[in-house]
């Protein structure tokens, strides 16, 4: 198995998987800065564009939620009670469709947009704080996302809350009690520490300039 990988949130969903499933793979880095993300091969394996993918011995699979469902039910790990998949499919998703999305645009409008707008920062913002909430008030009185054991939506949503200090504000996470105690007890995995290692040694461009800033979000120039 192949695994298309950069350190952000969305890969580090998958590298947390594989290594909680013990699952073998080769790490192929895509230097998405440098817009590798947009090389032919790639959007051969992901027409969209955008890491993390997977290549299993021939099956692609992208979209990192996607790519949770697939390896949970390949290794039959991590998918819970089967009496409760409506409600794992349901917090999958509003991790994949509000958690993830407004989280990653609350920081690209804090840190990567050139100009400071209002309105953005505010909508973005308000929009992450009110998922964080809804997701806190679910965890009152429980210890995993879904029913009583550790499935994928639980890894889903760490690898967003792991960034809260750039989502929110650094030192916020403190104002939703119930997700800081889960995001502990999640961090303290073995094989979260694990995960972490993963890509390490692999030096990735940084951001910043005119060059990654085409890369990263080419929608934003003219075609051509």
């Amino acid at each position: 198995m192949k695994f298309y990988y950069h350190p952000t949130p969305n890969p580090m969903k998958v590298a947390l998987l594989l290594t909680e499933a013990e699952l073998p793979f080769e790490l192929i880095a895509v230097d998405t800065a440098k817009g590798e993300q947009h090389h032919a091969d790639f959007r051969a394996l992901n027409p969209n564009g955008k890491v993390p993918a997977i290549d299993d011995n021939g099956t692609r699979v992208f979209d990192s939620n996607a790519i949770l469902l697939y390896l949970a039910e390949k290794s039959g790990k991590f998918l819970g009670n089967p009496s409760e998949r409506g409600e794992l499919l349901s917090w999958l998703m509003f991790i994949a469709t509000g958690l993830g999305p407004f989280s990653g645009q609350s920081v690209h409008f804090q840190r990567a947009a050139p100009e400071k707008i209002a309105y953005a920062l505010n909508r973005y913002l308000r929009e992450a704080e009110r998922h964080y909430e809804v997701l806190n008030n679910h965890l009152k009185g429980r210890e995993f996302i879904v029913g009583d054991s550790y499935t994928i939506a639980d890894i889903a949503a760490w690898a967003w809350v792991d960034r809260a200090d750039f989502v929110l504000g650094a030192g916020r996470l403190p104002e939703y009690p119930e997700i800081q105690r889960w995001f502990t007890a999640i961090s303290a995995r073995p094989a979260v520490a694990q995960a972490r290692l993963i890509g390490k040694g692999i030096e990735f461009k940084a951001q910043g300039d005119e060059a990654s800033r085409r890369a990263l979000y080419p929608s934003n120039y003219p075609r051509g």
